[in-house]
């Protein structure tokens, strides 16, 4: 099983789960619950939430999904920027931690770049570290330029994470932000990494090269082509999204396949990598 390692020294499986628009309905709320619960008890560790999915519902349903296997979790939540100060991030935290049933999560990030300055949500994270509410922070939807922004900052804790949009669809961070967050020692996670809508999971390239591949469930599929292409990199934690047991079964096997030189160079010829700077995606 491939892993990524933070800052603080922590490894733990590249293939993790991400919950947006989960807990937003009651028809799929239990089937969404036994999915996260089925994706920990295979060996998934990290769960990322925010408490603006749903305004806090995600975080309630994972929250009683995680209910007596916390402690095989890495849990992960994001603050909206309106909530960035250095005394609205302790109390937003306070919020979520209350939502989640949980006394401190494993990593904190600020969901995407606002008005606060970073010196004051910075220290806002320091404070919450030190009182034991987070173990780590990080960023959500910063590119390049913010990263070094980040950096430039001085912090008794690093940078751990950088969470932005990358697959198939949106490759922008190969240009240059997926290396900078590796030499710098930050992990980036992958969210959407199966992309949006479908679309990309109608390629043509992605059914011809999952035709030569098998999984312990059979055939892969092209959504499993696609995460793992987001799973090649070293550095990078995927994050997608299950809501139902079938699909958290395939995203765990899609770890089983080991993408060629030849699968690589045909999916670059029909999708192709960035070839100058882009704006940073963002959904």
């Amino acid at each position: 099983m491939k892993t990524v390692t933070f800052p603080d020294g922590r490894v733990v499986p590249a293939l993790g789960m991400g919950t947006w628009n989960m807990g937003d309905s009651d028809s799929r709320r239990a089937d969404e619950i036994r999915s996260i619960r089925a994706g920990v008890e295979a060996g998934i560790r990290v769960v990322d939430t925010a408490e603006m999915y749903g305004s806090g519902r995600s975080e309630k349903l994972v929250g009683e999904a995680i209910r007596g296997l916390r402690d095989e979790v890495f849990l992960v939540s994001k603050v909206l920027p309106s909530n960035a100060s250095r005394k609205g991030v302790r109390r937003a935290c306070a919020a979520s931690l209350e939502r989640l049933g949980t006394d401190c999560l494993d990593l904190y990030l600020l969901h995407w770049e606002g008005s606060e300055p970073l010196e004051e949500t910075i220290a806002g994270f320091n404070d919450l570290v030190e009182a034991g509410m987070i173990r780590s922070w990080g960023v959500s939807n910063f590119d390049t330029d913010a990263m070094r922004e980040v950096k430039s900052v001085r912090s008794a804790t690093p940078c751990a994470a950088n969470q932005v949009l990358y697959s198939l669809d949106y490759r922008g961070p190969e240009f240059d932000l997926l290396e900078y967050d590796r030499k710098t020692g930050i992990v980036t996670m992958a969210y959407s990494p199966l992309g949006q809508g479908g679309d990309l999971l109608r390629a043509p390239v992605l059914r011809r090269v999952a035709q030569r591949h098998e999984t312990s469930l059979g055939p892969a599929s092209p959504a499993q082509i696609a995460l793992a292409w987001v799973l090649r990199d070293e550095n990078v934690l995927a994050i997608p999204k299950a809501g139902s047991l079938r699909h958290q079964h395939e995203n765990i096997a899609a770890q089983e396949i080991i993408l060629t030189r030849d699968d690589l160079a045909e999916i670059d010829e029909a999708i192709a990598p960035p070839r100058r700077k882009e704006p940073l995606a963002m959904i």
